[in-house]
């Protein structure tokens, strides 16, 4: 009765167990078909984006390599991990008995299972590695290009180095460390009860794997030598001063590679004569003397790094730092860089600047970060609108070339009341962005805003825009629908709202199974139920730029400031420079990283409107663009329109790295460029509150041997450790000029002010630092622009805007005085032409007095008009005092922060002023009569603060 009631109480449980055991199963069997209905959604609906945009062969030759890859990748470390597996519970199985052995080991089809599933979580495991890591080498490998130069040493073509090795480094290292795992397990496995001494087929196992990994590290040691020639790295401990190739590379670590490999060899070929033998002892051995050699060969590396080249360094590496310096500027495009002597010359004069008008109209009287918080403030109209950035550009403004900046006003829908952030708003009517605004470079307004050339909604001014939306932008703006049943908002228009429709067809058609697959890809339930959704009805998805571009080929690097170009037929596009770079150019030094070789051979054009993408070939010859356009071939356009090209810019991150290696790699001295005696560094500036780093920056000037003004983009240098200019660095940007490089260095036997030193002396200027402090205490902030280098012809002047901006959060900076430096003189004037002229009085006084001096035979013929000598001086002397007293009590209201007590008092000397006879006017000293009209610009500020 016991046994019955002991079996009756065991039943039921057991078919809970079951009916447990099935819910989880089907439990489990939900959650790997919604994972694998998920990555299948993210792929169908990736799919159908590229497709939209003309990519989808993009998508597949990525799509198909990485599957291979994973296959390959999940085949080899699935069937290792089983055979490893396999092997391991076979020798168990042989060595003990079974009651030695647990119950679970002995059962086949269980352990089966349970070998198969470590065997395939492991082949996911490495298949993810192989696929996420391998799949581009391998394309390039497959597809490369030639370089047609080929290193030094070993001869071979630059495209081994870039393309070749790389792939096989990663198959030798995926296999070394896959056979390391191996061998651990192994380890672990067999050292129970010693089962590694006693049983044959464990030593068999061990040796198979270790043979295996000797063979791999000789394969890895074959490489080495391949890899010295993109490295200082000499030992673990120290490095040389050659990138790539030295002497103790030569000397001892490629000797060392070739015998470590041939060691590596013979000890797999020891341990497996001694594994038939039997004798596990002495497979050790081999083990042992490979240790020892790389012990040894790091020693020797070290002992000759110190004891041979450290004391003669320069006489042992000056073969190779010839092809460290050619290599460099070859993988940096520094080779065919045009160097000229600047002769700095004292020769401004009125001429020169009559015959450099073009370079003169075009200084940048605006700085970008002052000139974003105006665009904001004045060009927004309504919250929700935003300025993202202010660009930099140049353009042919009714026959004249002139250089400009603008801005796109887009949309962010997060600045909407609350009330009206409904999905219909953000989805369906508030969809894009409008118009752009554009303002000259070098002329301000008398308030010190910005002109304008293009403003207002719908844009009004010098070009005629014909696509003003702006639905692809530098925000990060949702998806949205458009062609919906709601009209789209298209701008505001006095008390109403101008409506629109999307008239392009590049979006997603939300028709059919698209509708449910965005719907569950988005999260909206209310996308797939809306009866506002029509069969014109698209989904414009992915409308940052950035991510736009980077998401269809993420394969470049692309610079982070994209730029907005006005096409010649109205309509609205992005421009983004794409970079090309790779590790492992020979002898290169690296930028970032490894990183040692970069191009940008690609220029991007996204369509404002449409959000079409285009890649242009900028450099059809770069064999690394055509190993990508070998790879891709439908990805690259070689037609570039006109109007595009014309608007090509040279990148200033890629000049700024150019520039920075050029400062080291100009050196054609092999001694010199040893010392590194003649280094050239970026110079610092005043910019805002704080000393920085001085950026590339473009301006439009006439070079000494061109007859018209271009599109410059330049950097000075300083000597290391010193601030005077000894160079400045320019590239050309227009026409078939683009991308061509030149310098220009000054003499060393001179002094050439460089930029901090002229900063430090316009702090160190009496007048000028007063009246930037008297500003600073009346409740403003004093903003100091960026400092411009302007060369003309052979001498070279500084001019730096000055921003006053009050301290509130609404306040406008505004350009209030403009200071220019030449030579050993500096000025600070209400604006740009008052200061040149101020300068032109200095430096060019002889031509200034003589076009104002009277014609002697009008001096002969009017002889009554010779002011008496003997006439009475006291009336004169009188209205000094007047003015004398009257000024310096303007300048104690002014210290006192009265306001409206100092635009009374100079009122009063507007009013004393206008009573004054011509004459007397005439004869009045100049300083006072500059001093009377500065001041009146403080009055208006002074007045518009006694409003505030």
């Amino acid at each position: 009765m016991d046994v019955f009631d002991g079996g009756s109480n065991q039943r039921p449980k057991i078919k809970w167990n079951r009916k447990f055991n099935w819910l989880g199963y089907i439990v489990l069997a939900i959650i790997l078909v919604v994972i694998a209905g998920l990555f299948a959604l993210q792929l169908i609906t990736d799919y159908i984006w590229m497709d939209t945009l003309d990519f989808s062969g993009v998508f597949t030759t990525i799509l198909t390599s990485k599957l291979l890859l994973g296959v390959a990748g999940f085949v080899l470390f699935a069937v290792g991990t089983f055979v490893t597996l396999f092997w391991i519970r076979r020798s168990y199985l042989k060595h003990f008995q079974s009651s030695q052995l647990p119950p679970l080991l002995e059962k086949r089809k269980i352990m089966m299972a349970i070998m198969l599933g470590i065997s395939a979580v492991v082949g996911l495991f490495g298949s993810s590695i192989i696929q996420g890591v391998g799949w581009e080498s391998a394309l390039k490998l497959l597809n490369h290009a030639s370089f047609g130069q080929t290193d030094p040493y070993f001869g071979l073509d630059i495209s081994f180095y870039l393309f070749v090795l790389p792939m096989i480094e990663l198959v030798v290292f995926v296999l070394l460390g896959l056979s390391i795992f191996f061998l651990l397990v192994e380890m672990g496995a067999y050292s129970v009860f010693h089962m590694y001494r006693m049983s044959r087929s464990a030593q068999l196992h061990l040796g198979i794997t270790l043979g295996v990994i000797g063979l791999l590290l000789a394969g890895y040691h074959l490489l080495q030598p391949f890899g010295t020639l993109a490295t200082n790295q000499v030992n673990l401990f120290q490095k040389s001063v050659v990138e790539g190739l030295s002497y103790t590379d030569e000397v001892v670590n490629i000797p060392k590679a070739y015998v470590l490999a041939a060691v590596a060899l013979l000890m797999t070929v020891w341990m497996i004569i001694k594994l038939i033998r039997g004798n596990i002892q002495s497979m050790l051995t081999p083990i042992a003397i490979y240790i020892g050699l790389a012990v040894v060969g790091l020693g020797v590396s070290v002992a000759v790094q110190n004891f041979v080249v450290s004391p003669n360094e320069f006489a042992k590496e000056k073969p190779y730092l010839q092809d460290n310096l050619d290599y460099t500027r070859a993988a940096y495009d520094l080779d065919d860089i045009n160097e000229e002597e600047h002769p700095g010359n004292n020769s401004l004069d009125t001429e020169m600047v009559e015959r450099n008008a073009g370079t003169i109209d075009n200084v940048r009287m605006n700085d970008v970060r002052p000139l974003l918080d105006v665009y904001n403030q004045v060009q927004t109209f309504r919250t929700y609108y935003e300025f993202n950035d202010v660009d930099i550009d140049r353009y042919e403004i009714d026959g004249e070339y002139e250089q400009v900046f603008l801005g796109a006003r887009e949309l962010d829908t997060s600045s909407l009341p609350e009330q009206a952030q409904t999905w219909v708003n953000q989805n369906l009517r508030y969809t894009h962005g409008y118009g752009l605004s554009m303002s000259h470079v070098n002329n301000v307004t008398a308030q010190g805003q910005p002109e304008y050339m293009l403003q207002d909604l719908p844009p009004e001014g010098v070009l005629d825009i014909s696509r003003p939306e702006v639905y692809f932008g530098e925000q990060n703006a949702p998806n949205v629908i458009t062609n919906s049943e709601v009209d789209e908002f298209d701008y505001p228009s006095g008390d109403e709202n101008v409506d629109t429709r999307y008239e392009a067809d590049l979006g997603i058609p939300m028709t059919g199974f698209n509708r449910l697959l965005f719907a569950i890809n988005e999260g909206s339930f209310r996308m797939f139920v809306s009866d506002q959704l029509t069969e014109d009805s698209q989904l414009l998805a992915t409308r940052n730029i950035m991510d736009r571009v980077n998401r269809i080929a993420p394969f470049f690097t692309y610079d982070q400031d994209p730029y907005l170009v006005v096409r010649d037929n109205g309509s609205l596009v992005w421009m983004i420079d794409a970079y090309l770079t790779a590790e492992n150019y020979p002898y290169a030094e690296a930028f970032q990283g490894e990183a040692n070789y970069i191009r940008n051979a690609l220029k991007v054009a996204v369509d404002a409107y449409t959000g079409e993408v285009t890649f242009y070939a900028a450099e059809p010859d770069n064999p690394l663009l055509q190993t990508y356009e070998n790879i891709f071939p439908e990805l690259v356009t070689e037609e570039i329109p006109d109007d595009i090209r014309s608007h090509f810019r040279y990148p200033t991150d890629l000049f700024s790295i150019q520039a920075s290696m050029y400062g080291t790699y100009h050196m054609s001295d092999l001694e010199v460029f040893y010392n590194r005696e003649d280094t050239w560094q970026t110079p610092t500036e005043r910019y805002f509150s704080e000393d920085i780093e001085m950026e590339p920056y473009y301006t439009t000037m006439k070079l000494p041997e061109e007859d018209e003004e271009e599109f410059i983009l330049m950097r000075p240098y300083t000597p290391k450790n010193r601030q005077n200019m000894i160079a400045w660095m320019g590239v050309r940007n227009d026409g078939e000029h683009y991308g061509e490089t030149f310098v220009y260095e000054f003499p060393k036997q001179r002094n050439i002010y460089g930029p901090q030193q002229i900063e430090n002396r316009i702090n160190q200027d009496s007048e000028i630092s007063q009246e930037l402090n008297l500003w600073a205490q009346g409740g403003s902030d004093v903003i100091r622009g960026n400092l411009l280098a302007i060369p003309i012809e052979d001498t070279i002047i500084y001019v730096e805007p000055i921003y006053i901006e009050s301290n509130n959060e609404t306040s406008l900076p505004e350009v209030k005085r403009v200071v220019m430096a030449y030579e050993d003189e500096i000025v600070m004037e209400a604006n740009f032409d008052a200061a040149l002229e101020a300068m032109l009085n200095i430096v060019d006084s002889d031509n200034q007095d003589g076009g104002q001096q009277d014609d002697p035979e009008d001096q002969e013929s009017e002889p009554d008009e010779q002011q008496d000598p003997s006439q009475p001086i006291v009336e004169a002397e009188g209205q000094l005092q007047e003015f004398s007293e009257l000024f310096d009590a303007y300048q104690e209201a002014l210290s006192e922060g009265n306001w409206q007590e100092a635009a009374d008092i100079m009122s009063e000397l507007e009013s004393l002023l206008e009573e004054l006879d011509l004459s007397t006017e005439t004869d009045m000293p100049d300083d006072m009569e500059n001093a009377s009209d500065d001041q009146s610009s403080d009055d208006a500020e002074a007045q518009d603060n006694s409003d505030n």
